[in-house]
């Protein structure tokens, strides 16, 4: 069982995360996630590892699973979250494993980082958003930065993982440099440190002075979007309602229905984008003017139009 316990707090651990270890006959992860569940583990075979052994954690699991044992590995946040499932699958797959080989294997998802730090703050994931680890241990430094570049000029909300540690000091810096081409100085910018646990520790502040915050490895970046505000000491990044209706009275501004696409949505685009190539505008001018990729837009003006249902729908999706 791969278990993901959360953020730290037990209050925060599913009920099905706290089955699994109870149902467990071995229990085995990194340190400080072993002394976070100390308290249910009383009875067990306890296997700890140190931070650079996640493959020998794997290992440990699958051997002790042979021979048996029911396993509990154990991730802080969500194990599929730069957690522990992705390399337990590899350790398993190397090893010739199948799902019909004996040993069965559960996924069991914990709230990770990004979602915990965030309850903390305010609402700031409540439009498009990503994750990035700035650790370079296993992914090379220009990977990273390509994915930093992209999505810092995307507009996303981005929370950084691993953001920096003793060693790993300059990453933190160079991020905030990317954003910084792409984003205004004060850009609001959370640093969640240990959310849920005992020390615990927000700091607001903004992208011009991101780098200068207490940051470590237990901490999480939360760098807003060109829309993201703080206010009373909450970070919230707008939905996108103002889009469409009067905040004051609620009713829908001129053009655009409830329940519909935006006049600018994809239909209304693609009336502006025919309109405006019919006009005399290039594929390569729209491409520049959208920041969109030519052979897109050529192909999306060549397909022809097809009519979709105006059935209303929900203004936004909470499954």
């Amino acid at each position: 069982m791969l278990v993901g316990i959360g953020p730290g707090s037990v209050d925060h651990m599913t009920q099905r995360a706290r089955e699994a270890i109870a149902e467990a006959d071995t229990v085995i992860g990194y340190v400080t996630y072993i002394k976070l569940v100390d308290d249910l583990l009383e009875g067990k075979e306890i296997i700890r590892k140190s931070m650079t052994e996640e493959l020998d954690r794997a290992v440990s699991a699958l051997q002790a699973a042979q021979a048996g044992r029911k396993v509990a590995l154990i991730s802080s946040g969500d194990a599929g979250v730069y957690g522990m499932a992705g390399p337990t699958y590899e350790v398993l797959f190397q090893a010739g494993w199948t799902p019909e080989s004996g040993v069965e294997v559960e996924i069991v998802p914990g709230a990770s980082a990004l979602n915990s730090c965030a309850a903390r703050v305010g609402a700031p994931l409540t439009h498009d958003f990503c994750a990035i680890s700035l650790s370079d241990l296993l992914t090379p430094w220009p990977v990273i930065a390509r994915r930093l570049n992209a999505v810092a000029a995307a507009d996303f909300v981005v929370a950084l993982y691993n953001p920096k540690s003793g060693r790993r000091t300059r990453q933190i810096v160079e991020a905030q440099r990317l954003f910084l081409s792409h984003r205004q100085p004060d850009t609001p910018v959370a640093i969640v440190k240990s959310a849920y646990r005992r020390r615990e520790r927000i700091e607001f502040t903004t992208l011009a002075h991101m780098s200068e915050a207490d940051i470590g490895m237990l901490t999480t970046v939360l760098i807003g979007n060109s829309h993201t505000f703080v206010r009373h000491g909450l970070m919230v990044t707008p939905r996108g309602y103002a889009n469409k209706y009067d905040m004051d009275n609620h009713g829908a501004h001129a053009g655009e229905q409830a329940g519909r696409s935006l006049s600018t949505g994809l239909l209304g685009w693609l009336d502006t984008l025919a309109a405006a190539h019919a006009a005399g505008d290039s594929i390569a001018l729209l491409a520049e003017r959208y920041g969109l990729p030519a052979p897109y837009i050529e192909a999306t003006l060549a397909e022809q139009p097809v009519e979709q249902d105006e059935a209303p729908e929900r203004e936004e999706t909470d499954a």
